[in-house]
């Protein structure tokens, strides 16, 4: 592995899962979980959480396979998913899917519970939050200090 570069992520958020690398939302947010992980500055973030899982999953990549390559770059890890991953996705099929991911909310009363307790916890007047990335977002602002 090369050096780890890391982000301190008790010092600010991690990448939005809305940002892409090779079409692939959420996945430079998990590289820098990761990273933040194996330094030890991961705060309050949790690398291959259920958001993480989504990605992986969808690809078919296991996450302690990809611990073994996060002190690449996110260039060579790219191409290190494209090459090993199990489920070799199309451009239109990783546009469609992370389309689908931005949109997504909860789908069952587990997930429901925890994004309305989390809502009620960060922004509790705030009506306009639906989507897990709507969330997650706001949840990395209120978390440095912003208001919600």
């Amino acid at each position: 592995m090369m050096s780890l570069h890391a982000p301190d992520l008790t010092q600010h958020p991690p990448r939005s899962p809305r940002v892409r690398l090779g079409g692939f939302v959420i996945l430079p947010r998990c590289l820098d979980k990761g990273r933040a992980t194996l330094a030890g500055k991961h705060g309050e973030y949790h690398y291959a959480c259920p958001v993480d899982r989504q990605f992986l999953d969808f690809v078919g990549i296991d996450s302690e396979e990809l611990k073994k390559h996060l002190g690449e770059s996110d260039t060579e890890i790219l191409e290190w998913i494209k090459a090993n991953a199990r489920h070799k996705r199309t451009p239109s099929e990783i546009a469609a899917w992370s389309g689908w991911q931005e949109q997504r909310a909860p789908d069952n009363p587990d997930s429901r519970s925890f994004f309305n307790d989390t809502h009620k916890k960060i922004a509790p007047r705030r009506t306009d939050l639906t989507t897990w990335f709507e969330l997650l977002d706001l949840d990395d602002y209120v978390s440095f200090g912003g208001k919600g």
